[in-house]
């Protein structure tokens, strides 16, 4: 009877299991309906997983506290007119001016901005530059010259023919003669000041009708030039924002990227590392990086200090320099800076930059925290990528050979000869030698002291990266914000990430651009170094109130202070601004020098003003409303990204950034 008893029991708690367990069934069944817009689907336009479908209004899920613009900078407008007598130039001038460009795309940028400078100075023509990295020799496809490789040469020569007279190429009669190197030919510093030019230069274009340029520091000409020679900096504006277009191609793709990153109808943001091999060495970061790129790096610190560049110890404290925010900040730290800004988790981050040193190894602890971080191989196709640069001669056939068997005995004695770290050791006895060990730009480290010299494939995928750098220069200014790994890195080289702040701050100057302090970032990190993955609640509010000023007015003047000197188009104000009357009057910062480091830019014309003026009140609500579309997800930790406690006046100190400044033999 018992027995019966159970075994019904049983029955009946099966039954309630099976009830129980369809009805879980179909309720998570009618939640996966109700919320299938928030799972992945398969995008055939990337080749990837699209984390979100497009909400049906986006507006509603933008929080302007992290994507808005900022307000004091609204009133700031692009404006780079001749503001006085400005004539045209002469078809009889004192001769002609050709150009060789060394170095990377920021470099090439910077040089030609200058070049058109001196041009203008010394009444002279303008042969259109050549660039180093795209001549025919290093494999570059015979569809484009050197210049048109990157840029748009009928809108160069359009843009600035009331400024400078252009030419494609040498006369006929002149070929020959620089061909046989008859014409004096000068490598100028980027420092060089208007006086050289006038002095030692113009005498001697008058004699010869013709002068070359070699420039490699990325510019020809000193940043700050005197206040008289205002109308030289716009033409710089002018050269930089209006003349410099890319080629269409580069255009049409890079405008393709930004609308597959918008395509969900949410904001981006735009991140550059700034991991460069040659500014790491450069600054002794060597020891932020593991075996073979801390080899590599003093690898490339050792040629500097033998060929000049730098006159410093080859082995240095890489952790006091990141201190004095000598070294940039990691992806795996911005991705913390983010995190306690109050950015969620499935924001879309852009990394910009054809090169990240250490590869995607440092970046795995942001694909860690974020989940849409992507870059122009996610989003492109391959094809699409490879129809930049054209039809190219085939590619080498693979010439690499498996290296002669060694004996026991001699690996073992390789072994125990292998000098101290940072080195790699070589492998054990007992392990093969991989392929990818022997070859590869690499491959030299663990057999010679001697870098070997570049490949012909090297030196086209050097060009290579100067396209990428234009998409990704494209994608970075149209961003909705930027985040810079390494700027104002004292080097005194143009960098990627200052011509990208310059831009932004030209076209748009409200739009949010992070200027984090390296030296104050690091101070925050060693407070919470043993809990940086979860901060205390200060730390947090500290952070955010940091990087919430460097939006705004303090994030200017320590920009001007330390990124203008070097480059002026990475920082164009006031010269290349004008500025809408509005109901806070800014009161103007300048610097021990004299110069304006803000609020110096003069009133904008009337066309300007009756274009902006409607629009500037409503998005700032003058009339004390709120136009916030939605609030905070960290409400009460919201630190205000102005201060508007000051009456718009910055409350920068001068003296204490100047004291910032990372001096090298600090």
């Amino acid at each position: 009877m018992k027995m019966v008893l159970f075994k019904s029991k049983i029955k009946w708690i099966v039954l309630l299991v099976l009830i129980l367990s369809t009805g879980s069934l179909v309720i998570h069944l009618s939640i996966t309906k109700f919320s299938s817009s928030s799972l992945l689907s398969y995008n055939p336009q990337t080749g990837g997983l699209t984390p979100l479908s497009i909400p049906q209004n986006p507006k509603k899920y933008v929080n302007s506290r992290l994507w808005g613009a900022v307000k004091p900078l609204k009133p700031l407008q692009p404006y780079v007119n001749p503001r006085s007598s400005f004539p045209a130039p002469k078809e009889k001038n004192n001769g002609y001016i050709y150009a060789k460009i060394f170095g990377g795309f920021d470099k090439i940028r910077s040089s030609i901005c200058d070049l058109v400078i001196i041009s203008r100075l010394l009444n002279a023509t303008l042969v259109i530059p050549e660039i180093q990295e795209t001549l025919r020799s290093k494999g570059v496809s015979s569809k484009f010259k050197s210049f048109s490789y990157l840029y748009d040469e009928e809108q160069f020569i359009a843009s600035l023919k009331n400024d400078i007279i252009i030419v494609r190429s040498l006369p006929e009669n002149l070929k020959a003669a620089r061909k046989r190197n008859e014409f004096p030919t000068f490598k100028p510093k980027s420092s060089a000041s208007p006086n050289f030019y006038i002095k030692d230069i113009l005498p001697k274009l008058k004699k010869s009708k013709v002068i070359g340029l070699v420039l490699a520091d990325g510019g020809c000409l000193q940043s700050i030039l005197p206040p008289s020679m205002s109308e030289f900096q716009r033409l710089r504006c002018r050269v930089a924002f209006l003349a410099l277009q890319f080629r269409s191609e580069i255009r049409v793709l890079g405008r393709q990227i930004i609308d597959r990153l918008r395509a969900r109808g949410q904001p981006f943001l735009a991140f550059h590392p700034g991991l460069v091999r040659d500014k790491l060495a450069y600054h002794g970061c060597a020891e932020l990086f593991q075996d073979v790129h801390t080899e590599l790096i003093q690898y490339r610190r050792a040629q500097m200090i033998k060929q000049g560049i730098l006159s410093e110890e080859l082995s240095v404290d890489s952790y006091i320099r990141k201190e004095n925010g000598a070294c940039p900040l990691m992806p795996e730290e911005v991705g913390l800076l983010l995190r306690a800004m109050g950015y969620p988790y499935n924001i879309t981050i852009y990394i910009a930059g054809s090169e990240t040193f250490g590869g995607q190894r440092v970046l795995i602890p942001l694909h860690a925290m974020f989940a849409n971080v992507l870059d122009r191989t996610s989003i492109c196709t391959e094809q699409e990528l490879s129809d930049l640069f054209g039809p190219e001669t085939p590619a080498p056939p693979d010439s690499f050979q498996l290296p002669s068997p060694k004996s026991e005995e001699q690996l073992k004695k390789e072994w125990q000869r292998a000098g101290p770290r940072p080195r790699p050791l070589p492998p054990p006895p007992d392990r093969p030698i991989y392929r990818h060990e022997k070859e590869g730009w690499y491959g030299w480290i663990a057999e010679t002291d001697t870098e070997p010299d570049p490949s012909l494939m090297d030196l086209r995928r050097q060009a290579h990266r100067l396209l990428w750098d234009a998409l990704d220069y494209m994608v970075s200014v149209e961003a909705d914000a930027f985040f810079p790994g390494f700027n104002n890195d004292g080097s005194g080289w143009p960098d990627f990430s200052n011509l990208v702040m310059g831009q932004r701050l030209y076209e748009s100057a409200a739009s949010r651009t992070y200027r984090p302090d390296r030296k104050l970032v690091a101070k925050f990190f060693n407070i919470t170094r043993d809990n940086m993955y979860h901060p205390r609640h200060n730390w947090t509010v500290s952070v955010r109130q940091h990087l919430n000023k460097s939006l705004g007015e303090d994030g200017l003047i320590r920009q001007s202070l330390l990124s203008k000197p070097t480059s002026f188009i990475s920082h164009p104000l006031p010269e290349c601004s004008c500025r809408i009357s509005s109901p806070k009057v800014q009161t103007p910062v300048k610097g021990n020098d004299g110069r304006y480091l803000y609020g110096g830019e003069d009133e904008c014309p009337d066309w300007i003003q009756q274009g902006q003026q409607v629009v500037l009140l409503d998005s700032m609500g003058v009339d004390g409303s709120k136009n916030d579309d939605n609030e905070s997800e960290y409400e009460n930790d919201v630190v205000p990204q102005e201060s508007d406690d000051s009456d718009g006046k910055s409350s920068f100190n001068l003296s204490m950034d100047q004291d910032d400044e990372w001096d090298p033999n600090d």
